[in-house]
């Protein structure tokens, strides 16, 4: 078992689908949200630790994991940020929690941003991993970013091109992203890999993640554009990979700063996937950071 026994998985509906999360530990509810194209599993080192001194919450996504992959529409918003956001909200929301921490890696950090945007009274300190803002990176595309991040760019090409693409062999795919966004000689849990590939395998799960991106080019920025003079206001601590694409191509902590009011951070020494090349380092670092506990209002 990836999380132990101390961890009970189960499935919370809210909004017409199915959240399905991993939970355990004791303390102030602390949510950890993974990215693309992977799971809640990516938290499965950190969660152990960090359970000790904390509920620690784990869903998957929606379009993900063994989450719901609704339908989407023409606008993609049910695969926005907004509505990503607001499912963790309820999610927290049904396990009794009206005030809690969120990290986020990846797309979830995409979704805590969201969450310190739209849930400024709940979300009482957050933690984004190896992410500048949205609006940012495609605001200052360039060369650079499009090679680096060519799948921002190929994942919402229409008419199913990506899904064809990728599914004819997911396997492959997936564990060349991993690969090719990790420092050298990183390694991966064997099982943890393996459920990725589960997961990513199907169908609906490519499609899904496809509209995730999709989204983000789209009714994202619009949301972001309506919301561009709100900065966040509670703590934000910004974790990123010396050896990845964001350390070499932004001023992290200043670009954060124009979006959020207290800012505070640092790289650590791994590539894009902190909480798996770094586990130990990342504990440290939330429970530093998290370790101010206040009187949540429950």
């Amino acid at each position: 078992m990836l999380f132990g026994n101390k961890f009970k998985k189960t499935q919370i509906k809210i909004n017409n689908i199915a959240i399905n999360l991993v939970h355990g530990g004791e303390g102030y509810p602390l949510l950890l949200l993974h990215g693309y194209p992977q799971t809640h599993v990516i938290w499965h080192e950190v969660a152990q630790h960090l359970a000790k001194g904390f509920h620690v919450i784990c869903p998957d996504l929606r379009g993900y994991g063994d989450s719901s992959k609704p339908p989407s529409a023409t606008d993609h918003y049910p695969y926005s940020k907004r509505a990503m956001a607001q499912d963790m909200d309820e999610v927290m929301e049904a396990l009794g929690y009206k005030q809690y921490y969120v990290a986020g890696h990846d797309r979830g950090a995409r979704v805590v941003h969201r969450m310190a945007r739209d849930y400024p009274d709940k979300v009482k300190k957050a933690c984004v991993m190896d992410i500048a803002p949205t609006y940012h990176m495609f605001t200052t595309t360039d060369k650079n970013f499009a090679t680096g991040y060519y799948h921002w760019f190929f994942l919402i090409q229409p008419d199913r091109l990506p899904e064809h693409m990728i599914g004819l062999d997911p396997e492959y795919y997936l564990k060349e992203k991993l690969k090719r966004w990790s420092a050298p000689n990183a390694v991966f849990s064997e099982e943890a890999v393996a459920e990725y590939v589960r997961c990513f395998s199907q169908p609906e799960a490519i499609h899904s993640s496809c509209e995730d991106y999709r989204a983000a080019a789209s009714i994202d920025l619009k949301h972001d554009e309506e919301d561009a003079h709100i900065q966040v206001e509670c703590p934000l601590l910004v974790l990123w990979g010396k050896k990845g694409f964001v350390n070499k191509t932004y001023d992290v902590l200043n670009v954060w700063r124009e979006y959020a009011k207290q800012v505070m951070g640092k790289s650590l020494d791994c590539g894009h996937f902190l909480p798996e090349e770094l586990p130990g380092e990342v504990v440290s670092e939330l429970q530093d950071f998290f370790s101010e506990n206040e009187n949540l209002k429950q």
